[in-house]
């Protein structure tokens, strides 16, 4: 763990290291300071000897500008190495979550990965800032006040010497309980932040069905929850600052009492024993401090570990060795493909697929919910690898092909895709960046989305808002499908990609892909059997089982459940999206 976070340094190890140097410069010269005072009471003001006390007094004034100039120039670098350190670990976070399948973010969950690479980054960067600067300080400080301690009187040195080990015990105690509740506040923070991800996504839903209360209710309770984790951890940290009092004012009127009769024998000055006061309070804030560290570090631990699992995490979908960078063709075959999603019930979600499509060919998939369908459009672009079985385009392995190479030749258009916040033509251009306005204008009136673009007061520069809150599902559905148009596939998947158009605008859409494109191949996925009815063949998937694949036609006089499905839909006019009772859902 040490070892990932520390190569995040990278070009802040300067700032790192001229950190401790200036907070070295500066304790040494705060040391030296109640020492010189000393020499002013003694020399000067007690012997009444002014040149003394102009010398002395001129010699502190130096030392404590330098000593600030040393603090500001540690605040600096220590500000700008753990600034630059965060940065850095978000972005190595980032860069491979980028890199993760679907499999992965399973694993992790969203809000897990945002939690990551905010809450947990932050305590990594306090920490990192205590250890560089404050680590150093408490130690030097102390061991420093100690010698100087020494140096003045030996025998009054033993008394905070016994109240330093009383507290450092008493201290380590408290870690050790404080540690273990901030491991469950980490944990509390990834379920406070699922719930407030899951409910500002679907607040549309919320409101539609009047579940403000629920969702309130359900947020207070994760809240709550952390609150009371927080004040078990705060409330154990709070013991720190009383007996750290006690320890002090006891030290104090132990050196007090025996102070005075030192004086009074002689064996030590006035000015010696203010001395000795002010090195026992650093002695005593730097043990402090170094509780406080303790803590820090032992918070930030537990946010190391999530943060460096993350950077050291190794897609489970990686680029192959001399991997295949063009594919010959649009041809796609499952070869006995079985599929089983990691942590799910352990069941497969395709069953023994063995499906031939040839290139240019159009072929519908339909099913009941759970049926396999989304199962099976995410082995063709290689979100999934499949458990057994081996998946090909264009005659080769997609697991030997160039991730890039794979995914810009397979384009898919699910029924739910994500606008970003932009103009129409930024959105399109997701597809090709280097997309001319022609050829963006001609992918939309392949996909019917040119005429209300043109409505549009801007038109192709109309912004998007924030997952296209500001145009309709149909119209979202048809941008997304122009712009997986310019990547110009060999392969189109549609997944339920114009459930939220009109039959007509469907059906256009349809006979624009097969005029405009016939030698991709194109994979729709739809409920209706309107929209599957022109594609070449039909698949049929129940129960993650092929159980017809065939023309409309033929599939109406030997498929029963694909005859069980036209009859629902010409009785009830609506989509088939329900399994029959006697079918087991899994997850597709």
């Amino acid at each position: 763990m040490l070892k990932t976070l520390l190569k995040q340094v990278k070009q802040y190890k300067t700032a790192s290291l001229l950190t401790p140097v200036f907070i070295m410069l500066e304790v040494v010269l705060d040391v030296l300071i109640p020492f010189v005072t000393a020499k002013l009471i003694d020399n000067g003001i007690s012997a009444g000897h002014m040149p003394s006390v102009y010398k002395y007094g001129l010699i502190m004034l130096i030392m404590a500008f330098l000593s600030m100039m040393a603090a500001i120039m540690a605040g600096k670098y220590a500000s700008y190495a753990s600034s630059g350190f965060a940065c850095n670990l978000r972005d190595a976070m980032y860069k491979n979550i980028q890199k993760f399948a679907f499999s992965d973010i399973d694993k992790y969950s969203t809000s897990g990965l945002v939690t990551r690479m905010t809450t947990d980054v932050t305590n990594l960067q306090n920490a990192y800032q205590q250890i560089i600067r404050t680590s150093v300080r408490a130690p030097f400080n102390l061991l420093s006040s100690i010698v100087m301690c020494f140096v003045i009187s030996p025998q009054l040195s033993l008394i905070f010497i016994v109240a330093s080990v009383v507290l450092g015990v008493i201290l380590a105690l408290i870690i050790s309980k404080v540690s273990k509740m901030f491991a469950l506040v980490f944990k509390q923070y990834d379920v406070l932040n699922g719930v407030v991800q899951e409910n500002v996504s679907g607040i549309r839903v919320v409101k539609a069905f009047v579940r403000e209360d629920h969702e309130n209710a359900k947020f207070w309770s994760a809240a709550k929850r952390l609150y009371d984790l927080n004040v078990k951890a705060e409330s154990l940290m709070a013991l720190n600052r009383p007996l750290m009092n006690m320890v002090v004012y006891g030290c104090i009127i132990a050196i007090s009492w025996f102070g005075a009769q030192f004086i009074v024998a002689g064996n030590l000055t006035t000015g010696q024993l203010t001395s000795l006061f002010t090195y026992v309070m650093t002695i005593l804030m730097s043990l402090m401090m170094l509780s406080m560290i303790f803590v820090t570090i032992t918070q930030s631990l537990a946010s190391g570990q999530r943060v460096a699992q993350v950077i050291n995490e190794i897609p489970d979908i990686v680029n192959p060795e001399d991997a295949l960078t063009e594919i010959p063709d649009g041809s796609i075959d499952f070869n006995h493909v079985f599929f089983a999603y990691k942590g799910g019930s352990g069941e497969y979600a395709l069953n023994d697929i063995d499906l031939h499509i040839a290139s240019g060919e159009s072929v519908g998939v339909i099913g009941g919910t759970g049926s396999g369908k989304s199962s099976l459009i995410n082995l063709v672009s290689r979100l999934y690898d499949a458990s057994k079985g081996e998946v090909l385009i264009g005659g080769n392995n997609v697991n030997t092909y160039d991730l890039e190479v794979l995914r810009n030749n397979v384009s898919v258009v699910l029924q739910k895709n994500v606008l970003f916040t932009g103009t129409i033509l930024d959105n399109l251009r997701w597809g090709d960046e280097n997309a001319t306005l022609e050829q963006c204008q001609q992918a939309c009136r392949v996909a019917c989305a040119d005429e209300f673009i043109m409505e549009m007061p801007d038109g192709y520069e109309t912004r998007i808002e924030q997952g296209g809150a500001n145009v309709s599902g149909g119209q979202k559905q048809r941008l997304c499908i122009a712009r997986a148009l310019l990547k110009k596939p060999k392969i189109m998947v549609l997944d339920d990609s114009t459930s939220a158009c009109d039959n007509t605008t469907d059906a256009r859409i349809r006979a624009a892909l097969r005029d405009n494109l016939p030698e991709m191949t194109k994979i729709i996925i739809a409920q209706r059997i309107s929209s599957l009815k022109d594609c070449d063949r039909i698949l049929v998937l129940d129960n993650g089982k092929m159980v017809g694949f065939d023309t409309h036609d033929n599939l109406l006089k030997s498929c029963k459940i694909y005859q069980e499905i036209c009859a629902i839909q010409e009785e009830a006019g609506g989509d088939f999206d329900k399994p029959q009772d006697n079918r087991k859902e899994v997850q597709s």
